[in-house]
Protein backbone atom coordinates (compact mmCIF):
# COMPACT_ATOMS: atom_id res chain seq x y z
CA UNK A 1 0.00 0.00 0.00
CA UNK A 2 2.69 2.53 1.00
CA UNK A 3 4.90 1.45 -1.91
CA UNK A 4 2.07 2.14 -4.38
CA UNK A 5 1.48 5.53 -2.77
CA UNK A 6 5.20 6.35 -3.08
CA UNK A 7 5.23 5.43 -6.79
CA UNK A 8 2.06 7.44 -7.44
CA UNK A 9 3.54 10.45 -5.62
CA UNK A 10 6.78 10.26 -7.59
CA UNK A 11 4.86 9.97 -10.86
CA UNK A 12 2.73 12.98 -9.97
CA UNK A 13 5.79 15.05 -9.06
CA UNK A 14 7.51 14.02 -12.30
CA UNK A 15 4.41 15.00 -14.28
CA UNK A 16 4.31 18.41 -12.56
CA UNK A 17 8.00 19.01 -13.30
CA UNK A 18 7.60 18.04 -16.97
CA UNK A 19 4.48 20.20 -17.34
CA UNK A 20 6.31 23.15 -15.75
CA UNK A 21 9.27 22.75 -18.11
CA UNK A 22 6.96 22.53 -21.12
CA UNK A 23 5.08 25.64 -20.02
CA UNK A 24 8.32 27.55 -19.55
CA UNK A 25 9.50 26.47 -23.02
CA UNK A 26 6.18 27.58 -24.57
CA UNK A 27 6.40 30.98 -22.89
CA UNK A 28 9.97 31.35 -24.13
CA UNK A 29 8.91 30.52 -27.69
CA UNK A 30 6.08 33.07 -27.51
CA UNK A 31 8.51 35.69 -26.20
CA UNK A 32 10.86 34.95 -29.12
CA UNK A 33 8.05 35.34 -31.68
CA UNK A 34 6.87 38.55 -29.99
CA UNK A 35 10.43 39.91 -30.19
CA UNK A 36 10.69 38.97 -33.89
CA UNK A 37 7.43 40.82 -34.63
CA UNK A 38 8.62 43.90 -32.74
CA UNK A 39 11.90 43.94 -34.70
CA UNK A 40 10.02 43.67 -38.02
CA UNK A 41 7.64 46.45 -37.03
CA UNK A 42 10.54 48.73 -36.06
CA UNK A 43 12.14 48.10 -39.46
CA UNK A 44 8.82 48.78 -41.15
CA UNK A 45 8.82 45.46 -42.92
CA UNK A 46 6.01 43.06 -43.61
CA UNK A 47 6.08 39.51 -42.26
CA UNK A 48 7.87 37.12 -44.61
CA UNK A 49 5.58 35.46 -47.13
CA UNK A 50 8.32 33.41 -48.75
CA UNK A 51 10.43 30.89 -46.91
CA UNK A 52 14.00 32.11 -46.52
CA UNK A 53 16.42 30.66 -49.02
CA UNK A 54 13.79 29.68 -51.59
CA UNK A 55 14.12 32.81 -53.71
CA UNK A 56 11.36 35.02 -55.05
CA UNK A 57 10.08 38.29 -53.74
CA UNK A 58 7.53 38.89 -51.05
CA UNK A 59 5.45 41.02 -53.41
CA UNK A 60 5.22 38.24 -55.98
CA UNK A 61 4.24 35.74 -53.31
CA UNK A 62 1.58 38.13 -52.03
CA UNK A 63 0.17 38.57 -55.55
CA UNK A 64 0.02 34.82 -56.06
CA UNK A 65 -1.68 34.31 -52.73
CA UNK A 66 -4.19 37.10 -53.50
CA UNK A 67 -4.98 35.56 -56.90
CA UNK A 68 -5.51 32.19 -55.24
CA UNK A 69 -7.89 33.71 -52.70
CA UNK A 70 -9.83 35.49 -55.44
CA UNK A 71 -10.19 32.20 -57.33
CA UNK A 72 -11.48 30.48 -54.21
CA UNK A 73 -14.00 33.25 -53.59
CA UNK A 74 -15.15 33.03 -57.23
CA UNK A 75 -15.70 29.28 -56.88
CA UNK A 76 -17.58 29.68 -53.60
CA UNK A 77 -19.82 32.35 -55.12
CA UNK A 78 -20.55 30.04 -58.07
CA UNK A 79 -21.45 27.23 -55.69
CA UNK A 80 -23.67 29.56 -53.66
CA UNK A 81 -25.54 30.72 -56.76
CA UNK A 82 -25.99 27.16 -58.01
CA UNK A 83 -23.78 27.47 -61.11
CA UNK A 84 -21.93 24.29 -62.04
CA UNK A 85 -18.23 24.92 -62.82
Amino acid sequence: MSFDLLIASCALIALIVIAGAALQGWQGWLALKRHELEVRQRRGGEPELVEPGRGGSREAAARIELADLRERVRKLEAIASGVDL
